[in-house]
This record gives C-alpha cells, structure tokens and sequence, in this order.
C-alpha cells in the first residue's frame, strides 16, 4: 500500500510541474509579443499602438488552438490522432 502512495506522489508533482511550465512559458512568450509590439511600432511609426494589441493576441488564439489539440480526446478516452496517410 505504502509503494502505490509513494508512487502517486512524484506523479502529481509532475502533473503541477507541467501546469506551472506551461503558465511560465506562456508569461514569456506575452512578454516578448508586447516587447515587440511596442518596438515593430516605434519603428514603423505608426500613431496608434496597433501591434501592441495584435501580437499578444496572436499568441493567445495559438496556445489556445495547441491546448485544444494536445487535450482532444475522443469518445472512448484515447488521444485523437490525426490520420496518418
């Protein structure tokens, strides 16, 4: 009993661990979009803070689109893979 407990410990811990990775990576990757934002901007001079908006939200649609496919499944619990032709 006391090996399946200990078993399921380090499992959870990854599980957190992935999470965390996940929210880290997607904080820097909407920090550099709006770095780049503001420097495409300045350098195209463009009045209103256009790119600003448009890059993070870029970034948003396409983690949004990745999670969607890495966590399709279907109907019988197994990952949905794409046909392979």
């Amino acid at each position: 009993m006391k090996r399946l407990k200990q078993h399921r410990q380090p499992d959870k811990k990854i599980s957190w661990l992935r999470y965390i990775s996940l929210g880290s990576q997607l904080m820097v990757a909407l920090a550099l979009a709006v770095w780049a934002g503001i420097s495409a901007d300045r350098w195209l001079g463009i009045g209103v803070p256009l790119l600003v908006w448009v890059l993070p939200l870029l970034i948003i649609a396409v983690t949004i689109i990745k999670l969607v496919k890495e966590t399709a499944r279907d109907r019988n619990g197994k990952k949905d893979r794409p046909n392979q032709t």
